[in-house]
């Protein structure tokens, strides 16, 4: 089992399937559905700490609009981010802060690769 960016707090967490790993685009974001929300998945297989994996809101809180998954990932200030598409502000892809507006915040999600399926945890 291969186990990315998990949570890491003693709280019990239950996980459950989001799609399959061959779902997943290198270096580049896929847009998922949990429920009633739209998940952007972010695969980094080629990272310094290894491959990664993070789960972040997929709709924009400036525009609204459902385009995260679209952005660009990259590197801004030692931080792993992906860049809206719309307004170009910056969210860390390890907890969906924004770099340039504090204020703004995309929700994030523990996420894992387990065999051949993405799972996601519940709280």
């Amino acid at each position: 089992m291969t186990q990315l960016h998990t949570d890491n707090t003693a709280r019990a967490v239950s996980w459950r399937p989001l799609c399959e790993r061959r779902d997943l685009v290198a270096d580049s974001g896929v847009v998922a559905w949990l429920d009633e929300a739209q998940v952007a998945l972010f695969h980094l297989p080629s990272t310094d700490q290894g491959e990664q994996l993070f789960a972040l809101e997929n709709r924009d809180p400036k525009s609204g609009a459902n385009v995260i998954g679209r952005g660009i990932v990259g590197s801004l200030k030692g931080e792993l981010v992906i860049a809206s598409p719309l307004y170009k502000q910056h969210f860390r892809l390890k907890d969906g802060s924004c770099l340039e507006y504090p204020e703004q915040r995309l929700r994030a999600w523990p996420v894992r690769i387990n065999g051949d399926l993405v799972e996601i945890a519940e709280a």
